[in-house]
């Protein structure tokens, strides 16, 4: 019986021991848990922001860099690039509409001219848009003077058309050569301002020269690609414009000889 009693007794102080330090260990175990957990979230949330500050939109850097740059250089780089662009898009819209179909133009004055009809190939020119029909009605109105008359105003009219399709260019390389002029102004500036800034604090530092150095780099940046943009927008004009004069003269060669071969 004492054996007994003893063997119990030694049981149940183990039980109640053993229930006494169970919540303990459960508080240390929630406690390394919210410790891992803290050390899992930081690496997320700094994750986080790192890709908020990469998903930046095309905006939100553009006018970033553009702060930084300084506006006071920014701003004339700025300005080329609209005036520029609109002086490239009213060039565009008058090309494409001065674009005119010369073969269907060409048959429709012979077919009237085969029946005799000069005014209804007067009126077929002067309903038919672009240089071309233009080159056209003036020959047509000075037919009764004589073909060698008629030679004479479809040569100088045509000087006169290809005078208005160049029109604005001139402007056009002008800020073209601006963007990068006001860029590289911005460049030196900012090398100026990087001195002056190493010289007052007495000691060659990235950043000390930092401010200056992005001055003038970000400015001859935006003045290149200024000037990039509306250089590529010209030569795509001067094309075009290579194109309407190709028409011009060879639909006045044939105009010519429709001439020749109908006028009596």
């Amino acid at each position: 019986m004492s054996m007994v009693g003893l063997l119990t007794f030694a049981n149940f102080n183990g039980v109640m021991a053993q229930d006494a330090t169970a919540p303990e260990a459960t508080e240390q175990v929630a406690e390394a848990a919210d410790q891992v957990a803290e050390q899992a979230v930081e690496p997320v949330e700094e994750a986080t922001a790192a890709t908020a500050d990469d998903t930046k939109s095309f905006h939100q850097v553009l006018k970033e860099k553009y702060i930084q740059g300084g506006a006071g250089w920014m701003t004339p780089v700025l300005l080329c690039l609209i005036f520029g662009m609109a002086l490239v898009i009213e060039r565009i819209l008058f090309l494409n509409m001065s674009t005119t179909n010369v073969r269907k133009l060409i048959d429709g004055i012979e077919s009237n001219m085969a029946q005799g009809n000069v005014e209804g190939a007067k009126e077929l020119c002067k309903n038919t848009r672009g240089p071309v029909a233009s080159i056209f009605t003036q020959g047509l109105i000075r037919l009764d003077q004589g073909l060698e008359n008629v030679e004479k105003a479809v040569t100088s009219y045509g000087g006169v058309q290809m005078a208005r399709l160049e029109n604005n260019l001139t402007w056009i390389g002008l800020f073209i050569a601006l963007a990068p002029s006001f860029g590289f102004l911005g460049t030196v500036v900012g090398m100026v301002q990087a001195f002056d800034d190493i010289e007052v604090a007495g000691d060659i530092s990235p950043t000390v020269v930092a401010g200056g150095m992005k001055v003038a780099l970000l400015t001859t940046i935006f003045g290149l690609i200024v000037a990039i943009i509306l250089q590529i927008f010209y030569n795509y004009i001067l094309t075009k414009i290579e194109s309407l004069v190709d028409q011009m003269e060879n639909g006045s060669i044939e105009f010519m000889d429709l001439l020749v071969k109908y006028h009596k």
